[in-house]
C-alpha cells in the first residue's frame, strides 16, 4: 500500500456508500444504437435521499464538517439541484441545520428537488439574482450570519465541487475498476455529464492514479467545454495535493464536448428528452433532463459520427437526478 492510498482510505466518511453500485450492461439500448456494448454505472441507485453521485461527495464532505464541530451546512445551486437535495438529506440525518442558497427568485411552483429539499427541513434563501455566481456570494453571506449568532457553519461549494468531493470520486474509480476486473470487461471510454466538474475531476485523478486505460468523455451541461476542462484539471490537482501524491494527469485521455447544452443549464433539451425516452423504453432506466439525459444525447450523436468506432465496451456514468423528471418542464414527454 502506498502512502497516498493509505491517506485515501483514512479519510473520514459517513458510510453512505456501503457497497458498490451496480455495473450493468444495457444490452437492448446497445443493440438499438448499434454501437459498442454500453454499461451503466448505477450511482443513481445509491440508497440515500433519492441517490445520485452527489451522495458520494457528501459522504466525505459532511464527515469532515462533523469532525470540525460544525452545526450548520451551507450550500447552494439552482432550485432543482440534486446536490442541494442530497445535502439537505445528509444534514437531516446527521442533525445539522441546512441552509440552501438558490439563485434567482422563488418559482411559482415548488416541485422536484426543490420540494424534497423543503420537505427535508432546509432553510431556503433565494438570491434574487439570476447569475449563478450569486449563490457563491449568498453562501458567504449566510456563513457570516451564522457566525454572528454564535453558530459553527461549514460551507460547501456549488455541486460539492471541491478537492474533498473529488476524492470521493477517486474512490468510485477504484470501485469501478474492481467491478470491471470481476466481470472481465475493460471499457475503452467512460462517458459522463460535467457541470461543476467535481465528478470529472475525481475520475481524472482516479484514472491517473489507478492506471486505467480508458479515455474520459464528458458532455458539458452548464458551461463552455474549455472552462469545464480547466475546472476539472484544477480540482484534480487540488485533490492530488490533498493526498500528497504525484499524479500524471496529462497521461489521461480527456475530452469535454460542447453542443448539447440546449437552451441552458437545467433547461430540458429536445435531444435530451429523446435520449431519456429511448433509454427508459429499452432498459427501464430513467435518466434526468439536466445531466444524464443530455449526456446520453451527446453519446448518441457522437456514436453516430463514428466517435466510438472500434470500441467494444463503453461505460456510462449514471449520476442520478430522477426527481427532476417530476417537474412541469418535462410534463408530456413521451
Amino acid at each position: 500500500m502506498t502512502a497516498w492510498t493509505a491517506s485515501l482510505d483514512a479519510l473520514p466518511r459517513l458510510s453512505l456508500v456501503c457497497e458498490p453500485t451496480p455495473l450493468a450492461p444495457a444490452r437492448r439500448l446497445s443493440a438499438a444504437l448499434g454501437g459498442p456494448q454500453l454499461w451503466f454505472k448505477r450511482d443513481d441507485l445509491l440508497p440515500f435521499a433519492f441517490g445520485g453521485n452527489k451522495v458520494r461527495s457528501l459522504d466525505l464532505i459532511v464527515a469532515e464538517a462533523l469532525r470540525q464541530g460544525a452545526d450548520t451546512l451551507v450550500t447552494g445551486a439552482g432550485p432543482l439541484s440534486n446536490h442541494v437535495r442530497a445535502s439537505a438529506g445528509v444534514a437531516a440525518m446527521t442533525g445539522l441545520r441546512c441552509i440552501a442558497i438558490y439563485w434567482g427568485a422563488a418559482p411559482p411552483r415548488v416541485e422536484g428537488n426543490h420540494w424534497l429539499t423543503r420537505m427535508l427541513g432546509a432553510e431556503i434563501v433565494f438570491t434574487g439574482d439570476a447569475d449563478r455566481a450569486s449563490v457563491d456570494r449568498g453562501i458567504k453571506a449566510s456563513v457570516a450570519k451564522v457566525v454572528a449568532r454564535g453558530g459553527r457553519p461549514f460551507s460547501v461549494p456549488r455541486g460539492g465541487a471541491c478537492a474533498l468531493g473529488a476524492l470521493a470520486h477517486v474512490l468510485a474509480v477504484r470501485e469501478t475498476l474492481e467491478q470491471c476486473a470481476d466481470l472481465g470487461v475493460m471499457p475503452q471510454a467512460v462517458v459522463m455529464a460535467v457541470g461543476g466538474a467535481g465528478t470529472l475531476a475525481g475520475w481524472l485523478l482516479g484514472t491517473a492514479l489507478f492506471g486505467a486505460t480508458w479515455r474520459l468523455e464528458a458532455i458539458t451541461v452548464s458551461r463552455p467545454a474549455a472552462e469545464a476542462l480547466s475546472r476539472a484539471r484544477n480540482l484534480a490537482a487540488e485533490a492530488a495535493a490533498a493526498l500528497d501524491c504525484p499524479a500524471q494527469l496529462g497521461s489521461v485521455k480527456l475530452f469535454v464536448h460542447d453542443g448539447f447544452l440546449g437552451a441552458g443549464y437545467g433547461v430540458p433539451s429536445p435531444e435530451g428528452k429523446g435520449a431519456i425516452v429511448a433509454t427508459a423504453r429499452a432498459e427501464g432506466v430513467f435518466l434526468d433532463p439536466t445531466y444524464t439525459g443530455k449526456a446520453m444525447a451527446g453519446y448518441r450523436t457522437l456514436l453516430s459520427q463514428g466517435r466510438y468506432a472500434g470500441a467494444d465496451d463503453v461505460l456510462f456514468l449514471h449520476t442520478g437526478g430522477a426527481p427532476s423528471l417530476f417537474t412541469a418542464a418535462v410534463e408530456g414527454m413521451s
